[in-house]
């Protein structure tokens, strides 16, 4: 079974580049501590303030590896208190959700 953490940030909208840095730094940190990292999202349009990334994992064990490893990963460390010398996030709530199969990359219809 795969499941993907659903990160919901809320952020700072005057902070925004912080928290893009913020985001782009867990590409190589998740990937390497054994999360498959499908992206970050930063606001586009409508409420500026909330930011998503998407993580999955083979299932509730190995997400809880996952957060093992990031306890002693030197750059994940570095990540979390650039972080907090930005405060670029200002809250962070996570779910946990499976596909409906059938329904995941789906192309557009031509």
């Amino acid at each position: 079974m795969t499941i993907t953490c659903v990160i919901r940030y809320q952020i700072d909208p005057f902070q925004r580049e912080a928290f893009a840095q913020y985001a782009a730094n867990w590409g190589k940190v998740i990937p390497r501590c054994g999360g498959h990292l499908i992206g970050y999202f930063l606001p586009y349009e409508g409420t500026n303030d909330v930011a998503w990334g998407l993580i999955a994992f083979d299932s509730l064990a190995s997400y809880e590896r996952y957060k093992d490893r990031l306890k002693t990963d030197p750059q994940a460390q570095e990540n979390f208190t650039f972080a907090q010398q930005k405060r670029c996030v200002l809250r962070e709530e996570r779910n946990f959700v499976q596909v409906v199969d059938g329904t995941f990359e789906v192309p557009a219809a031509r």
